[in-house]
């Protein structure tokens, strides 16, 4: 499957939602530190019961995340990019990773060598940008269409 990798975000109602989002895709949702207390009770009403169905894996820091992650593609999805998220063949274990609210990938996230591409997500001009939860959604759910949706009932 695909891994979404949330590097150090800070609400925790989206992690949840990415944790419901790795229960029901089976992607693995890997967590980059520093973030909010994990214990954070919008955390645990956004992923509701699904904590148990979801592989999480929290990262001390972005080094320790990619070293984990080896050797997969690492897509880094910013509002930056010129490429867009449909213009990738997805492999299983290829990595989407996203950046804090409200910043985004910050320029030495972008430019770590593990980072394979640059993608984004095609928005009306002058927005800003998107929620982080549904962003990984949309990503996450083209990368398993494009693989007809192994796994699925």
């Amino acid at each position: 499957m695909f891994a979404i990798c949330f590097i150090e975000p800070r609400i925790a109602g989206n992690t949840g939602s990415a944790i419901r989002l790795a229960a029901a895709t089976g992607a693995h949702l890997h967590v980059v530190a520093p973030l909010f207390d994990f214990e954070d009770s919008k955390l645990r009403r956004a992923g509701l019961d699904y904590h148990d169905l979801a592989v999480v894996t929290v990262h001390d820091d972005l080094d320790a995340a990619m070293q984990a992650l080896e050797p997969a593609r690492v897509f880094a999805f910013t509002t930056q990019a010129t490429r867009l998220y449909t213009e990738v063949e997805y492999a299983e274990g290829d990595v989407l990773m996203f950046g804090p609210e409200p910043t985004g990938l910050s320029e030495e996230h972008l430019s770590h060598p593990a980072v394979t591409d640059q993608l984004r997500l095609p928005m009306q001009s002058g927005r800003r940008s998107m929620n982080l939860a549904n962003c990984a959604s949309v990503a996450v759910y083209e990368a398993w269409r494009q693989h007809d949706f192994g796994g699925t009932r």
